[in-house]
């Protein structure tokens, strides 16, 4: 209660402010305008455009009002089919969200990372961690396409390839989820990917499979597999809590269908890279020729798009 307080009244307190400023800047272009002083004035005018833009992020921040929103939040990504194609994508995507992260000075941390035979990744899941986390991730959920000149193709023709993201909250100490330790199927094995001459040496990476709902959660971030298996029981949990919020939100049919199926027909967005550059929401129709900056983590339009789409489809 404490951090949901503290965090209202920082967002009361920047709307007054902003109010605030807008006043005294109004009445600074009203000086110049009447003292015909055309540096005043742009200046005043600048001083209105930034209010303007801090008022927008807060209008965004405000729809972070669901359940989860305030948690950290774990991504999974998933190359489709298509081999190193798809493999190569899958570790672009990881790059973006790694990026996206920096960008708005969250903390991450790669909780398993599944390389792919020649380049990229099969899979990998991280950990992003700063206030507000899932409730920016959450609408990246689905699957993502590409469309490039392969690096990969000798005769450099045209490839698409597919990849999924997956959301989900990493939960409060205070939210209680039972596990009954019989419904999960325990797999120990070696870590892979870079770590030095330890990580091949032990059976410390870990993967939970929960019967019941047929979820998978893996973790080799640790060289301990005591803590790998603890990491992984709040991967577990997680996945579990998310779960109920879509099912409350009447949405699972859905998003279960975006996750299963990495193709045509399930996508939420699409990143063209030739023969023209664009990136483009399939949900929201937001769109934008700036495909190297969104690869680079410039998300935030997107999201808030989304947030703002998802907000008005639940006032509909």
């Amino acid at each position: 209660m404490l951090r949901e307080r503290n965090h209202l009244d920082g967002m009361i307190g920047g709307y007054e402010q902003l109010d605030q400023d807008y006043k005294d800047n109004l009445e600074l272009a009203q000086m110049a305008e009447a003292e015909k002083d055309d540096a005043m004035l742009a200046e005043a005018e600048a001083a209105m455009k930034n209010v303007a833009d801090a008022l927008h992020k807060l209008e965004i921040e405000s729809l972070l009002s669901g359940e989860a929103d305030g948690y950290d939040c774990f991504i999974e990504i998933n190359s489709g089919a298509g081999g190193t194609e798809s493999q190569d994508w899958a570790s672009m995507l990881l790059r973006m969200y790694l990026r996206w992260a920096a960008r708005r000075g969250f903390k991450t941390e790669i909780i398993d990372e599944n390389p792919g035979e020649e380049a990229g990744i099969k899979s990998a899941t991280i950990k992003i961690m700063g206030h507000n986390a899932y409730g920016w991730a959450k609408t990246e959920s689905g699957v993502h396409r590409l469309v490039r000149i392969s690096p990969f193709d000798s005769n450099a023709r045209r490839h698409t390839s597919f990849s999924s993201a997956w959301v989900y909250p990493v939960i409060d100490d205070k939210i209680e989820i039972k596990v009954d330790e019989k419904d999960i199927q325990v797999d120990t094995m070696r870590s892979g990917g870079a770590g030095g001459q330890h990580v091949n040496k032990t059976e410390s990476a870990v993967r939970f499979t929960h019967m019941p709902t047929g979820i998978v959660v893996k973790c080799q971030s640790s060289r301990s597999q005591h803590a790998n298996r603890a990491e992984a029981m709040q991967m577990l949990k997680a996945r579990l809590y998310e779960r109920e919020l879509r099912i409350r939100e009447e949405k699972a049919d859905a998003l279960n269908a975006t996750k299963t199926d990495n193709a045509w027909g399930h996508q939420i967005r699409s990143y063209v890279l030739h023969p023209y550059q664009m990136v483009k929401d399939l949900r929201t129709e937001y769109e934008t020729s700036d495909s190297a900056g969104v690869l680079d983590g410039k998300l935030d339009e997107f999201m808030s798009a989304a947030l703002a789409d998802r907000v008005k489809g639940k006032a509909g």
